[in-house]
């Protein structure tokens, strides 16, 4: 009997979101649009650039977030993370079961240390740069997996940040060989550029020889493909798994099954803020999918739900938020 539908390994961070001005991103040094990451001196240094700026906290992480998604508009999921045993911790782990997300937090001994963090930087016209700290993530290791709860569920998914972890890394790819033998489909995200030009035997490992979901926008279809030609890129990317969602900001994104692409346009929203908007429409996909809607279904809602993360400050949705978005996903799938 499927216990979860969705059963992810990933980082789990505390976001603190800044928002600065491009003046201010350059005087510290951050390379805009991707994610960097910093040892405990680098984060002290930007911290002294951020005094007179009051952040917003919230729980991150990629997979953090898409499961967090998921269990928002109605799923069951499961992550698997690591945390210290501090005040972030605490957090992140109250941040998870209040959101209706299982996790081996709740029962295991957290370790002492840092809990990772994730200073975001948004500037005025929506990019996020993120400058991530790892602290007690970088540890996680193959005793944050619950083989049993892998087995019973939908989904596997693989956090593609976890390619800069050799112990994360190995773990992910212990809980694939899981989940391979007891058939669930395996899913995972290309991340970050970063990744790809850094860590890509780590996402090499990740895909192995196929997913059945993958998730990536359009500069990192670009980066590993190694050209800007959307064809060629479509083609070659639709390689890596049954399902490619390939996403393009305000254009929608492409959904590629094998040799079949799909275009399925994007909400029309005032952008804010692009913090999450990935993890977002991987939960709500995946969200869709689990429950037996189409994956050109299932991208219209992550488009949707993207969108009202765009058109905020913030990588999550309110619970109300959510419900309205079910609701307009039922009216659009009436009409």
């Amino acid at each position: 009997m499927t216990r979860y539908d969705l059963y992810a390994i990933g980082n789990a961070l505390v976001d603190s979101e800044y928002e600065v001005s491009d003046a201010q991103l350059q005087s510290m040094g951050v390379d805009k649009r991707h994610m960097t990451l910093i040892d405990a001196a680098r984060r002290t240094e930007l911290l002294g650039h951020l005094k007179a700026v009051t952040p917003r906290r919230t729980g991150g992480g990629s997979a953090g977030n898409t499961v967090v998604a998921l269990a928002q508009l109605g799923g069951k999921a499961f992550y698997s993370c690591r945390v210290a045993d501090d005040e972030l911790g605490a957090f992140y782990t109250r941040d998870l079961v209040t959101n209706g997300v299982a996790t081996n937090l709740s029962h295991s001994q957290s370790a002492p240390g840092q809990t990772g963090s994730c200073m975001v930087l948004v500037t005025p016209d929506a990019e996020r740069s993120m400058s991530t700290f790892l602290g007690a993530t970088a540890e996680l290791d193959h005793t944050a997996l619950h083989d049993k709860d892998i087995a019973k569920s939908k989904i596997y998914y693989m956090e593609g940040y976890l390619a800069a972890s050799p112990s994360g890394l190995h773990a992910a790819l212990q809980g694939r060989q899981v989940a391979s033998a007891a058939g669930v489909a395996l899913a995972s995200t290309l991340s970050d550029v970063s990744m790809i030009n850094f860590c890509r035997p780590g996402l090499d490992a990740i895909i192995g020889q196929g997913l059945d979901y993958l998730f990536c926008n359009e500069e990192e279809a670009q980066v590993w493909c190694g050209t800007q030609d959307l064809q060629v890129v479509c083609q070659r990317i639709s390689q890596l798994a049954r399902t490619v969602c390939l996403t393009r900001g305000p254009q929608g994104c492409v959904v590629l099954e094998g040799a079949r692409q799909t275009t399925v346009p994007a909400a029309r929203v005032t952008a804010l803020d692009t913090n999450g908007a990935g993890d977002m429409f991987a939960g709500a996909f995946l969200y869709a999918v689990t429950h037996g809607y189409s994956n050109e279904q299932a991208a219209w809602l992550a488009n949707q739900a993207a969108a009202r993360v765009v058109g905020q400050h913030g990588n999550r949705l309110t619970h109300d938020i959510m419900n309205r978005l079910k609701a307009d996903f039922g009216q659009h799938l009436a009409a």
